[in-house]
């Protein structure tokens, strides 16, 4: 029997075999973070037509039971089958492609001037056998021998004194340890029997409020293993933060939410793991970042007061944790390490940003964006560093947009509209048999400003039915057809578009807002760093066009993808920048826009295309006028 998706893709699937089974074979991997047991609800696909066979739905709801959704891990076909695959239940493993990343991370580590030091360390020791005059005991045999290799300030929890007598006796008196450096002292956090110094692998966490990337990294050569991507589970409970704190606090949903993220995190790891036939046993530390609150809710951390003024988190630095502790599927002894914040909407994500770009170490004038849920910016160089942040919510990654998608396989990136035609022609993430099943974020942002320039849509962003054929009446409002093909076509909507128009706003005024508060003008920079999940695929010229971006020089602008993981990776490969990633979240002045009269009054000059102020956009300008 066949498996057809809206992709194009075909794939065979016996009856004795789940569709999710038989996805995984064909390496499209699901969120499944009860293994397959049907208890957790994340591998819902969409059964479009042909029979199958459910064997539980307990997580489904009636509506979605009658619209034809089923668990992929409890779902068998009974013949062909033609289904989809919703964004949210897609765990993406990029596989081979991570090479070239892979090769790019090395040489960025290389060019910060350090060498590999990593974050956790492993030391091979070939103890001395007792004797009847070195009648020491196991555990001062121990601290004896690593004194003499010059380790004075050693911590052993008591944790490991329970077994080490059958430790250091099972292979002869030699033993591996596993330590990290952690206030001024190494700490032990695994001891093995024998010759261990590897396999030794460390893991990279972005948790980002709309998505959660996993790197898994050869810590011996920094070499990147594999990377997995999900969506973030606890979008369940709301796409902006804000909503995540209210239940987590007076929903009481603390627990739910941090298992949500914590389970997205081990489903990622374990299907990179098996994917590589990687040991659990040879990870030795986990490097995290995040923004505020999705640090303080995968650490457990209750993040009330992060939304109450004067907005004070639990905590902007933070004690390392264990994997026990966190419920992480790895050796429980091993170190969680969180990247330290700076204030309640400036988080360790940021501070892992700026480590990516060594933004505190340039001599000339940078800003530094992050685009996703929450748009943050960091304004400086070597001398100082200010920050502050504005929501812009989840469009940009696909969330609240009736077709919008991350950018992966199927989405489309970049659109063209042909001024005098109207023709519409797209590009499509993939290779050139792949079909369209969605829009991310840099192809809603070509698609509104090439409608903006084809007077299909006014500078508030309203359709105007008249100008083109594309432009119908949908559901519940206008809408314009992007692609129209097999299966539903994929459009904008006029609320989809003012989505994008308020996103777009947010992040210009928290630029302009931010640069007045200290002192400079957008021709003063010299330099932008441009991080977020769809960096890669946005078209500048667009951006700013459509007024999310300042005009300046094209070359002054920089992609940098997805930096909260890169910086985690640089952090998990060298004590050095961990100590620096910790001295930036020191030195960064955070600035609250909330509160900021003149930031309200940009962002109302921002709800137009490009800007109330069409001055500040020459270019965009003229072309309006042709």
């Amino acid at each position: 029997m066949e498996l057809s998706l809206t992709s194009g893709k075909k794939i065979a699937c016996a009856a004795d075999t789940s569709i999710l089974e038989a996805l995984k074979k064909a390496g499209i991997y699901l969120t499944s973070s009860c293994g397959g047991k049907g208890t957790c609800g994340k591998c819902k696909v969409l059964v479009k037509s042909g029979n199958v066979i459910s064997k539980s739905r307990i997580k489904l709801s009636q509506d979605e039971i009658d619209k034809g959704y089923v668990l992929a891990c409890k779902t068998f076909p009974a013949e062909d089958v033609i289904m989809d695959i919703p964004k949210e239940s897609m765990l993406v493993v990029e596989g081979q492609v991570v090479t070239g990343k892979s090769k790019d991370l090395l040489a960025l580590l290389h060019s910060t001037g350090t060498a590999i030091d990593p974050l956790t360390g492993r030391i091979v020791l070939a103890l001395p056998l007792p004797t009847l005059d070195d009648n020491i005991s196991d555990l001062e045999r121990l601290r004896r021998e690593l004194m003499s290799k010059g380790m004075g300030c050693l911590r052993v929890p008591f944790r490991f004194t329970q077994d080490l007598a059958k430790i250091v006796r099972k292979e002869n008196w030699q033993v591996t340890l596993c330590t990290i450096h952690t206030e001024d002292c190494e700490e032990i956090i695994r001891i093995t029997p024998g010759h261990k110094k590897t396999p030794q692998y460390g893991v990279a966490v972005d948790i980002g409020t709309t998505t959660v990337v996993v790197f898994l990294i050869d810590l011996t050569t920094g070499h990147l293993a594999d990377v997995a991507s999900t969506y973030n589970s606890q979008i369940r409970f709301g796409d902006d933060v804000i909503t995540r704190i209210v239940h987590a606090t007076e929903h009481n949903k603390l627990k739910e939410l941090n298992h949500a993220v914590v389970s997205d995190i081990n489903t990622a790891l374990v299907a990179i793991r098996k994917a590589h036939h990687i040991d659990v046993e040879s990870i030795d530390c986990f490097v995290v970042a995040g923004n505020t609150t999705m640090t303080h809710l995968f650490l457990g951390l209750d993040p009330e007061a992060i939304r109450e003024e004067p907005y004070i988190p639990t905590a902007n630095t933070f004690p390392l944790a264990f994997a026990g502790e966190l419920g992480l599927k790895a050796n429980p002894n091993i170190p969680v390490y969180a990247f330290p914040c700076v204030a309640s909407y400036v988080g360790g994500d940021i501070v892992a940003g700026v480590l990516a770009t060594q933004l505190h170490k340039k001599q000339e004038l940078c800003i530094f964006i992050d685009i996703g849920t929450n748009g943050e910016i960091v304004i400086g160089n070597s001398e100082w560093l200010v920050s502050a942040a504005c929501s812009a919510g989840p469009c940009f990654e696909g969330s609240g947009i009736k077709c919008g998608m991350r950018a992966t396989e199927g989405a489309i990136e970049n659109v063209t509209i042909n001024r005098e035609t109207l023709d519409v022609e797209i590009k499509i993430i993939g290779d050139n048999d792949t079909k369209p099943i969605g829009i991310c974020g840099s192809g809603m942002i070509d698609a509104i400003a090439e409608m903006f320039l084809a007077r299909i849509i006014d500078p508030k962003g309203k359709l105007q039915k008249e100008a083109s054929s594309r432009v119908r009446e949908g559901e519940d409002s206008l809408e314009f057809v992007i692609y129209s093909g097999e299966g539903r076509d994929l459009v904008l909507t006029e609320p989809d578009i003012e989505n994008i128009i308020r996103a777009k706003a947010a992040i210009y005024a928290g630029f302009s807002t931010l640069l007045k508060e200290v002192g400079f003008t957008f021709n003063d920079i010299q330099k932008v760093y441009i991080a977020g999940g769809f960096g890669k695929f946005l078209d500048i010229e667009k951006a700013v066009m459509l007024g999310m971006l300042p005009e300046l020089a094209k070359e002054k602008f920089q992609y940098m993808g997805n930096t909260s993981v890169t910086g985690a990776y640089l952090c998990l490969l060298s004590r050095n920048l961990r100590s620096e990633a910790e001295e930036i979240a020191r030195r960064m002045t955070y600035v609250e826009l909330s509160v900021s009269s003149s930031f309200m009054n940009e962002y109302i000059s921002g709800l137009f295309i490009p800007h109330t102020n069409i001055d500040a956009f020459p270019g965009v300008k003229k072309l309006m006028e042709k």
